[in-house]
């Protein structure tokens, strides 16, 4: 299932979850290929299918002053230099339709955030790339209207698809995750992801910089493993009190490791 959906990745036959992991946004080279390298390092230990995340740039951000990236095509370059020189599929936003085609020439996997899942023409350019598309699940949504979503790109002639659970909205600052979707949206025939650290963010702070709970991450994570969840999203980074975006949500990089065998001993309880 994971190869028919990303062509690429690594590790296609292991019965392992797969990763999307990586910094929030591409901040720079060095950075960017330091992280790649630690998390293929463990991946390949543990035999985990792996790919890189990283925004090439953050449009839905709370104020004007917020760090929205350091320029799309150099952004854009470096993910692709991650792809070529670690051999792992790369996945990054996109925010308009005509993003798209550009994006596609870089990543390997096109993701929708989810506040515009259910934009017709968002969905239907990046599936007529060809590429996979990841759709994250808007907090506004129940997982049931996700089929939607996913029916838009095979409609548009793609079946490579992805559906990313985050959490749904509780109150105006918090979210809450309901682990009964990541089953119900697997039974759409895709494959489906938890991201752990978007689904701990607490937005709308008065400061008008989102904050987060990364102490759970763990949870989460452990919670999604145990209902049979496909694949997981975990943004992290060597200095989260110092990253450009969404510090306050992401896991620290020398927690992963950790993390991820935790996580391993539960897949294997459960098959």
């Amino acid at each position: 299932m994971i190869q028919q959906h990303i062509p690429g990745i690594n590790h296609a036959d292991s019965p392992n979850f797969f990763l999307m992991a990586g910094p929030c946004a591409i901040e720079g080279e060095e950075i960017a290929l330091r992280i790649a390298e630690r998390i293929v390092s463990l991946t390949d230990r543990l035999a985990i299918p792996y790919i890189f995340k990283g925004s090439y740039r953050k449009a839905n951000r709370s104020r004007m002053d917020s760090f929205t990236g350091i320029g799309d095509e150099k952004a854009l370059r470096i993910l692709a230099r991650v792809g070529r020189e670690f051999g792992v599929p790369t996945v990054t936003d996109i925010h308009e339709s005509h993003e798209a085609a550009m994006a596609a020439e870089y990543v390997d996997v096109l993701q929708i955030p989810a506040f515009l899942c259910r934009q017709t023409e968002l969905l239907s350019a990046a599936a007529k790339t060809g590429k996979t598309v990841n759709i994250k699940k808007g907090q506004f949504l129940s997982a049931d209207a996700m089929r939607f979503a996913v029916d838009k790109v095979v409609d548009s002639g793609n079946s490579k698809v992805l559906l990313t659970d985050r959490g749904n909205t509780f109150g105006y600052q918090d979210l809450v995750v309901d682990f009964r979707g990541i089953p119900e949206m697997r039974g759409f025939g895709v494959p489906v992801v938890m991201d752990c650290t978007h689904s701990l963010q607490q937005p709308n702070q008065s400061s008008g910089i989102t904050g987060g709970k990364p102490a759970l991450i763990e949870t989460i994570a452990k919670a999604a493993i145990a209902v049979g969840v496909d694949g997981l999203f975990i943004e992290t980074h060597p200095d989260p009190a110092n990253a450009k975006s969404d510090g306050a949500n992401m896991l620290h990089l020398d927690l992963l490791e950790d993390l991820l065998e935790k996580l391993l001993r539960i897949r294997e309880a459960i098959r």
